[in-house]
């Protein structure tokens, strides 16, 4: 058997331990071990191999932005601080006609800058949102919808942990990715916001018929809470952000930075004590030891590829095809949405990276804004059935059983679809992204 037969055996054989329930990594590690020992006819080089991976995938101080982002996005989580950007969008936009979802979309697009994690926003705002929306008229499923749509913000807009693995994956800066997905961000927020008016408008059966919000009298009183709820939010994303794009700080003293500053302002408001801080840091560990076990896996599934010569020949056979860049990456996307039907992405992005980016750069395609693509691409899956974890993180963060899980789910379909243009005009006028750099 070659080297390629092997590599594509390797794709059947972790599709397979997938599909039997066998985490990813795990699934990644051992078809790895075994491709390695098929070509080598070796097991003690198979080990060695392995163990090498494991030390030199995560002993780069670049990884360490990735717990720090973690623990600054659960800290901003559990200090209200989602519920506080909610009250303020919604006192900008609640008398809208629509209004309401309209604030989520924009509570979501700020909470996504602070926080970079879409379940944690999924999770915050179904229980901020949905009961707000429900009680003034909207639908229980477009309630939800715009909920699991706007989350998927938090992987887009920067800080973007899905971002930071794409950047370790394809040895790329994270800060110019985190620049690139300023743009794509914003605009599919502005989609969002765009969507929600056309449906409250055309599509009532869907939406309902929200009972518009009474007039708020402008008093000191109220613009002081505004003051007092908007400033901690914009001084944490001026830390972070502006830290970044002003070359004051690499991205990993970035999130060391804003973990500080997430506990100093929880603290402050009087929303985190020492049990919540402790309960928060084991939940930093448990999320980074699962990335740490994903990206160590990828780096040994990555290893095999190259010595099993299929990423060669799969380059050489797409180019063979002729399909131009454009193509190529319409056909790509496909994919990894079709797997997001059934995976979780960070999982989609360790399996096809190593096998797609060899493609991409035969292609002399921007790695930068590949990886945009692929994370929105990616962040499709997130509310398709039947792996919609957005989807399953909503429902299960409400208290109503009246809500099913195919409530949530025909809710979140508009938004995949709004998703999916925004995706199609970033893959047709790539500035989109680039245009900051």
């Amino acid at each position: 058997m070659t080297g390629v037969e092997i590599g594509l055996w390797s794709l059947v054989g972790i599709l397979t331990l997938i599909w039997l329930g066998l985490h990813v990594s795990i699934a990644l590690a051992l078809t790895s071990f075994v491709g390695i020992w098929a070509l080598r006819d070796s097991p003690q080089y198979a080990a060695r191999m392995m163990a090498l991976a494991t030390r030199e995938s995560i002993s780069s101080y670049l990884f360490g932005v990735v717990p720090l982002f973690v623990l600054m996005g659960l800290v901003v989580s559990r200090a209200d601080i989602g519920r506080d950007t909610f009250d303020v969008a919604n006192r900008a936009l609640g008398r809208l006609k629509g209004g309401l979802g309209m604030a989520t979309v924009g509570a979501n697009a700020v909470f996504a800058a602070i926080t970079g994690i879409s379940i944690a926003s999924a999770a915050v705002f179904a229980k901020v949102a949905v009961p707000e929306m429900t009680r003034i008229g909207h639908t229980a499923r477009f309630a939800t919808g715009v909920v699991a749509g706007s989350s998927v913000l938090g992987m887009l807009i920067p800080p973007s942990l899905l971002l930071i693995l794409y950047g370790i994956l394809s040895e790329q800066s994270v800060g110019l990715l985190f620049v690139a997905g300023i743009g794509p961000g914003l605009v599919l927020a502005l989609a969002y916001i765009v969507g929600i008016a056309l449906m409250v408008r055309l599509w009532p059966g869907f939406t309902g018929t929200p009972v518009p919000a009474p007039p708020v009298a402008q008093d000191g009183s109220l613009a002081r809470d505004t003051i007092w709820k908007l400033a901690p939010i914009v001084a944490l994303i001026a830390l972070v952000l502006g830290g970044i794009y002003g070359g004051v700080f690499t991205p990993t003293e970035a999130g060391a930075i804003g973990a500080l500053g997430a506990i100093v302002i929880a603290a402050a408001k009087r929303r985190i004590g020492w049990r919540v801080l402790w309960q928060v840091t084991l939940e930093t560990g448990h999320i980074t030891a699962s990335i740490c076990f994903l990206i160590i896996a990828a780096t040994m599934y990555s290893r095999f590829l190259a010595l099993s010569g299929l990423p060669a020949t799969v380059t050489e056979w797409a180019i063979g095809l002729n399909l131009g860049t454009t193509g190529f990456v319409l056909i790509f996307c496909a994919v990894l949405v079709l797997m997001g039907t059934i995976l979780d992405s960070s999982s989609i992005m360790m399996i096809t990276l190593p096998l797609v980016l060899p493609i991409a750069q035969a292609l002399h395609i921007d790695l930068i804004w590949f990886g945009i693509v692929t994370v929105l691409a990616v962040e499709i899956g997130l509310l398709t059935p039947p792996l919609g974890l957005s989807v399953f993180v909503i429902k299960g963060s409400l208290d109503d059983p009246r809500i099913t899980l195919g409530d949530v789910f025909r809710g979140a379909l508009p938004f995949a679809a709004i998703m999916g243009l925004v995706l199609i005009a970033l893959i047709v006028f790539p500035p989109l992204a680039t245009g900051l750099l």
